[in-house]
């Protein structure tokens, strides 16, 4: 794409400007299209192969001529979907209330040609500017062998998906304004992972704290449960005043440390109470991976495993346990990380170094294949119905036998997870009992929290905490990510290994005195070398 080409709206009227060159709907340079969907250079035969640069710019400019046009079917035959492309084109202008739009294509990459948009929203006599970017990609079609824009609904605008479309016009919900704990407001422009929370927090609690709505522009959704999202504010609406359990500090702290990745979460709670002091995502935008991702967490199940070993009496932190380099359960081989063997050690030990076979050889003497997922639910709360105040996904230990089952001790398999439920894990570690994690209070809307059946007796609490403390000091496993961090200290390290990933994920959790974190980093490799400094910063920040 030439540097300097712009699609504009000039006068309510949409026109293409490149290279000082005006085209307005009818006609486009080089005999790309005469307005009427006929081609000017006749009858070619059908291409193949990829498609060349050439292509790529005329197809590119070609589809933003027709969306600046404002012609929707010309825009929908530049595509390679045009059943579902007319209409969003269509849309743009009648649905969003577009009046004035200037689009600047940026230099094509390979395929895809990315551009920026600066437009203006005008409902009922109110205008506000709007600036995003998005991109395109150029691929060959199918049928016709034509350069043609891959149909996206993502190309009109990034948040745009099937199941959405662009409106303007009265919010659905009260207007919010979301403080953290000390009365510091939230906003997504400075804390953007809170973006998609804060949406579901307006969406449920907007009207019971007095909000009233006001005129915007946003992303609506046709799926039940899923709020909208606010792209522009024409009218503010009267806001309600929102309390949060968050606290701002933290929460900076865990935007900072997540954004140095391309993918991974984290998640900080107080395990007195289980309120919830950050959630943090990278990228920010979309799925809330921190509360409802499903993953396998690695060797930071472990903390489970070790409480359910204390509690049936078949380890203790100081008792010897045998960690050989590898161990077979059922035709399944387990070994440790890079083959390494410790020999008859102490149980804590094994625990500090996260040595898998200690974990595995144990099994047989469980004699419960059910006995780690009971052990989670019925003291961990792992599987119940949490209500956060959001959605949630809250933790699955499916019953399991034979190698399945091993695997499950070293949170492998089919063990399911996320940053929320093992930072929970962890603050039910280090308090003793079970307290369900929350971002608003219950009071609000009278909601009941789930409640484990029943606590960590006190003997198995204090020798699991010893075993956490091993792992965050000395020769630990967390020992070189925690030594920034001060108080009363715990860690465990995980690393769980995905089909299809050269790396593995990197997990961490850990505490702090009153605050437990945990968090994965995406293809991080060891737990304590991406995850681990990311809990660090935020058990610092607490």
């Amino acid at each position: 794409m030439r540097s300097g080409t712009k699609v504009a709206i000039v006068g309510g009227v949409f026109v293409v400007v490149a290279g000082g060159v005006l085209y307005g709907g009818y006609t486009l340079a080089g005999g790309i299209n005469d307005g009427s969907g006929a081609s000017t250079k006749g009858a070619e035969e059908k291409r193949s192969g990829p498609v060349t640069g050439d292509e790529v710019e005329n197809a590119a400019k070609e589809f933003l001529a027709a969306w600046a046009a404002g012609e929707s079917d010309r825009a929908a035959q530049a595509t390679n979907n045009p059943v579902e492309a007319g209409p969003a084109v269509l849309n743009y202008r009648e649905g969003a209330k577009v009046s004035k739009a200037e689009i600047t294509p940026g230099a094509a990459v390979g395929t895809k040609v990315p551009f920026t948009v600066n437009a203006t929203v005008t409902y009922e006599g109110q205008s506000k500017p709007w600036t995003y970017s998005s991109e395109l990609t150029v691929v060959r079609g199918l049928t016709t062998g034509r350069a043609l824009v891959e149909w996206k609904p993502s190309v009109i605008h990034p948040k745009l998906t099937k199941n959405t479309t662009l409106r303007t016009g009265a919010a659905k919900t009260g207007a919010v304004k979301a403080v953290d704990r000390k009365g510091v407001e939230l906003t997504k422009e400075k804390y953007p992972s809170l973006g998609p929370i804060l949406d579901q927090l307006r969406e449920k609690y907007g009207e019971k704290v007095g909000g009233q709505p006001g005129i915007e522009t946003f992303v609506q959704s046709d799926t039940e449960g899923v709020p909208d999202t606010t792209l522009v504010t024409l009218v503010p609406g009267k806001p309600g005043r929102l309390e949060t359990t968050i606290d701002a500090t933290v929460q900076a702290a865990a935007e900072r440390s997540v954004k140095k990745y391309g993918q991974a979460s984290v998640v900080a709670v107080k395990p007195s109470t289980g309120e919830v002091r950050a959630v943090a995502n990278s990228p920010s935008a979309g799925f809330n991976t921190a509360f409802q991702g499903t993953q396998a967490p690695g060797s930071t199940l472990k903390i489970v495993t070790a409480a359910m070993l204390l509690e049936k009496g078949l380890v203790t932190a100081n008792g010897t346990a045998p960690c050989p380099k590898d161990v077979m359960y059922y035709g399944t081989s387990f070994h440790n990380l890079e083959n390494f063997a410790l020999g008859d050690v102490p149980f804590s030990r094994s625990f500090a170094k996260s040595c898998n076979t200690a974990f595995i050889k144990l099994i047989d003497e469980v004699d419960d294949d059910s006995a780690l997922g009971k052990e989670a639910r019925d003291v961990f709360g792992i599987g119940l119905e949490w209500k956060t105040g959001i959605s949630s996904f809250d933790g699955s230990i499916p019953e399991e036998t034979q190698g399945v089952a091993a695997a499950q001790y070293i949170g492998q398999g089919t063990v399911q997870m996320n940053v929320l439920n093992i930072a929970s894990i962890t603050a039910t570690a280090k308090y003793g009992t079970f307290k369900q994690p929350f971002l608003v209070s219950k009071e609000l809307d009278g909601r009941t929290f789930a409640e484990a059946s029943r606590s960590l007796p006190d003997p198995v609490a204090r020798q699991l905490r010893s075993m956490m403390r091993a792992a965050a000091t000395g020769e630990g496993t967390g020992a070189k990510a925690m030594a920034s961090v001060g108080g009363v200290k715990g860690a465990k390290t995980g690393s769980s290994e995905v089909d299809g990933q050269s790396d593995s994920n990197s997990w961490f959790t850990g505490y702090s005195d009153d605050l437990a974190a945990a968090a994965v980093v995406q293809e991080g490799g060891h737990g304590g070398d991406a995850a681990g400094p990311v809990v660090a910063s935020v058990l610092r920040a607490g």
